[in-house]
């Protein structure tokens, strides 16, 4: 199946459709400190345009919804979902699900031990409702970092997500890109998700699901050195890079 034909039932009916993506090395190039990530520069303005022309057009990311809409703005038709569907934006308010704020001072108190703990080459990222640990600038950290996340969510109730090159302490709520997808996607007649990492499986689970319910599902993997096997090896495209996923991103903009 050629990219083009696998995206002809979002083309063709737009008004039935949905396009979601990631943030991170699929709209942003992946970049040693978090703080630092920046989309590609037409990333907003395609966005903006998906929005104006399809049913339904979402960021979902592990990102704060408050850092989403700062690198991205407020677009209409473009839901912002930041922490894997635990807070999104409205409009330029963030909005939480109501059953994480009590975890609130429970992953302050996670962030504490961390910047304690964390030896040279771990970056502690505070995130309001979760906590990453990177190891990207010394990956045979990764064992520490697994080692003590799993320590410290046992001994505050939290839930343990390994991602590439970095684990994340988030609220025991069963909600991920994959809920988040689903409900998002739910209902259309197409739609497509573009992510890179092993956070995204969830997504692509969802899209089996919606696709054994009728919807005609395409999920696209975004290539790289650090790309997981099985996201590429479920994908029905790949891409190179977040400047490919851009350029198909601008042409679903552009055609739809």
């Amino acid at each position: 199946m050629t990219v083009r034909s696998s995206l002809d039932p979002l083309v063709a009916h737009p008004d039935r459709a949905g396009v979601v993506t990631d943030f991170d090395g699929t709209l942003a190039p992946i970049v040693l400190d978090p703080a630092a990530a920046r989309p590609l520069a037409d990333a907003p303005a395609v966005l903006a345009r998906l929005g104006a022309t399809y049913a339904r057009v979402g960021v979902v990311s592990g990102r704060p919804a408050a850092f989403l809409l700062d690198r991205l703005g407020s677009a209409a038709g473009v839901r912002l979902i930041g922490l894997y569907g635990l807070e999104w934006a409205d409009g330029t308010t963030v909005v939480e699900h109501p059953d994480v704020a009590r975890f609130r001072d429970v992953i302050a108190e996670a962030v504490a031990h961390a910047e304690q703990a964390a030896p040279g080459g771990v970056t502690v990222e505070p995130k309001g409702l979760s906590v990453t640990l990177h190891v990207r600038e010394v990956p045979t950290l990764g064992d520490w970092a697994l080692q003590w996340a799993r320590l410290e969510a046992d001994r505050l109730g939290l839930a343990v997500h390994p991602a590439r090159k970095s684990v994340e302490l988030r609220p025991p709520v069963p909600i991920d890109k994959g809920s988040v997808v689903e409900e998002l996607l739910e209902g259309l007649h197409a739609g497509c998700f573009i992510g890179d990492d092993l956070g995204d499986l969830p997504a692509f689970d969802a899209l089996d699901r919606l696709e054994v319910r009728g919807l005609h599902a395409v999920r696209v993997a975004v290539r790289s050195s650090e790309a997981p096997a099985e996201l590429l090896r479920r994908a029905d495209v790949t891409l190179d890079g977040p400047e490919g996923a851009l350029a198909l991103l601008s042409d679903l903009a552009g055609a739809g």
